[in-house]
């Protein structure tokens, strides 16, 4: 009796294993879609045609399964990227043009971009009626880490303006996930922000939107989608795929309603409201922060190489055509 009630417990177990295996296999083969993971350097509205591509499904449509993974600065999404914690690393060209400069066999290529200006806004403690870079001197104003994208352009838009930035006190000490939290809790007497967070400190009461950096300096690839040499040469199809979904992203960003963007990327930010999420789009829009397309010019990547030979953070000009391998035909 008892061998015959585990023969059966037996038979039911494996019915249900097979079961279970069925259904995990059978929604593979039914997704069919590759796993890309992506370090994103920060999330913010300014990522606007990403986000569309993904809540459109533009990515599964060519196959793709894309998760992004918040991954604050872009040194450390370089670093995701080089031990292999992700495939695809979404940040400031320039953490690429460093990986390169190291002699990293296996470096860092950029395939894809997305964003050409700063996508940072400053934002004042005081409330200022008729704010001028000036206001700046003899002030504190936090702006990341000193070799980053964010904190690089910001200087270089102020010299572009005929500013004299060792007249401002420059805070390089906060990490960049910690620029708000540090503002709010009394640091600084400006801050620069991305959307959705200048929005956010303004509308608690903390500061006041003064000024917008991107309008400050020239066209660089400021945003950029980068993989190691190896996965993009090994990996051509995915990194197509990857970047015609993005450009189809980028598309429907720039000749949309900004108020129906809104809605369609409503899930990425779930704390935010759709008309102040609306507003952020459309600032960033009227401001001429995206690509047209995915292409990277080598144009504008000399003009990042420009400011970082001028901070001497290079020497020299980095090979475009090593560094650049686009897979969008512009």
């Amino acid at each position: 009796m008892k061998k015959k009630i585990i023969i059966s417990f037996i038979g039911i177990l494996v019915i249900g294993i097979g079961i279970t295996l069925y259904c995990i296999f059978n929604k593979k083969d039914d997704n069919n879609l590759i796993k890309i993971r992506v370090a994103e350097v920060t999330h913010s509205s300014f990522y606007t045609p990403l986000y569309v591509a993904l809540e459109k499904g533009y990515f599964e449509e060519m196959g793709l399964d894309v998760e992004l993974i918040l991954t604050p600065g872009a040194d450390k999404v370089s670093a995701a990227v080089l031990s292999n914690d992700v495939e695809i690393g979404f940040a400031g060209a320039e953490s690429a043009i460093y990986i390169y400069e190291q002699q990293e066999s296996d470096y860092l290529q950029i395939f894809a971009g997305l964003t050409k200006r700063d996508g940072q806004f400053i934002v004042a403690r005081d409330n200022y009626k008729n704010f001028d870079l000036t206001d700046l001197y003899n002030k504190e104003i936090l702006v990341g880490r000193s070799t980053g994208m964010p904190a690089l352009n910001f200087l270089n838009g102020l010299k572009n303006q005929g500013i004299d930035i060792e007249k401002i006190n420059v805070n390089y000490s906060v990490e960049f996930a910690a620029l708000s939290g540090s503002f709010i809790g009394g640091t600084g007497d400006f801050v620069n922000l991305f959307e959705p967070n200048a929005t956010d400190l303004e509308k608690e009461g903390y500061g006041k939107v003064v000024a917008s950096v991107g309008m400050m300096s020239d066209e660089v690839p400021y945003t950029a989608f980068y993989a190691r040499k190896s996965y993009i040469s090994q990996n051509s199809e995915i990194i197509e795929a990857f970047t015609k979904a993005l450009a189809k992203g980028i598309t429907y960003t720039l000749n949309n309603n900004k108020k129906d963007v809104a809605k369609d990327i409503i899930n990425q930010f779930p704390d935010t409201d759709v008309d102040d999420l609306a507003l952020m789009i459309t600032r960033y829009y009227d401001y001429d922060c995206w690509l047209e397309n995915p292409y990277v010019s080598e144009e504008i990547f000399k003009n990042l190489e420009d400011f970082l030979i001028d901070f001497e953070l290079i020497k020299d000009y980095v090979p475009y055509k090593d560094l650049v391998n686009n897979f969008y035909n512009e």
